[in-house]
């Protein structure tokens, strides 16, 4: 088995690499024959990506977040797979290139330095911990794509505001569709975030002895939960739409990352595994 994983290993960012000349190649020439067999090209190469994190963890005996690079692995998947979902939702697939070459460099990276740990942690073997870990993970996907549309909607209002068509206007959806698209993807990360801090509020106190409701990831996480939350209920509820809804999208993404950076670099915390 461990043949097997090494050379998914290095077949699934060549995958990912193929996918986004795909995505690319329909993105500049709008090809009617690739309209649907790119979406097949993501879903091999996602059913390729998810066997290989099934081989990792039943060869290894653990979920693979034992180190940055398993972690990479699985947010390169949690990007695309989330992609994946809301071209299904929504079946606008022209922006899947913006999304799909974020999976390309998370991929790479844990492609070239990931190593085979069999022996971890105990905590790090239960899989509770790893669906509270990759439920995060969806989560911050989400909230990447939402900052992403985010930025391409600002892009184009831009263009259209100093009344340039280009290739962004021949191909891109319309501002109010990219709204939508942002939209959507903050509630996909909102709701599998709460899901995860749901998991890790129940869980971890009885699992980790170190652990503390003042830890410096849990605050930062549940900011960024409240943060979007609000936001949500805004949109829902209040006047919360246009340029004003994904600017609040963008800076939530750099708040995201800036606790996320902050906690695991600076601060000192329970979550801290490696």
């Amino acid at each position: 088995m461990i043949s097997t994983i090494h050379t998914l290993n290095i077949l699934i960012p060549i995958f990912y690499f193929i996918t986004f000349i795909v995505y690319l190649y329909d993105f500049q020439r709008e090809d009617k024959n690739l309209s649907n067999s790119k979406r097949l090209f993501l879903f091999i190469t996602l059913c390729t990506h998810l066997l290989y994190i099934i081989l990792r963890t039943i060869e290894f005996d653990h979920p693979p977040i034992t180190n940055v690079f398993e972690i990479f692995t699985l947010l390169a998947f949690s990007v695309s797979f989330a992609y994946f979902v809301l071209e299904l939702v929504t079946d606008i697939r022209g922006t899947g290139m913006f999304i799909i070459i974020i999976s390309i460099a998370f991929q790479t990276v844990s492609s070239i330095f990931i190593k085979d740990l069999s022996f971890v942690r105990e905590e790090l073997r239960n899989n509770l911990l790893g669906t509270h870990v990759f439920s995060a993970l969806l989560g911050y996907a989400g909230i990447t794509i939402s900052a992403v549309y985010g930025f391409l909607f600002l892009m184009l209002y831009n263009q259209l505001k100093q009344n340039k068509f280009g290739l962004l206007f021949d191909r891109l959806p319309n501002l109010e569709i990219l709204e939508k698209l942002c939209f959507y993807s903050a509630v996909i990360g909102f709701i599998l975030l709460t899901i995860a801090i749901i998991i890790g509020v129940i869980w971890l106190p009885q699992s980790n002895l170190n652990f503390s409701y003042t830890d410096p990831k849990l605050l930062g996480t549940l900011l960024i939960w409240i943060i979007y939350g609000l936001g949500i209920l805004r949109k829902i509820y209040g006047n919360l739409r246009g340029r004003k809804l994904v600017i609040v999208s963008i800076v939530g993404f750099i708040l995201t990352i800036s606790s996320t950076i902050l906690s695991n670099f600076l601060a000192k915390s329970f979550h801290s595994f490696y």
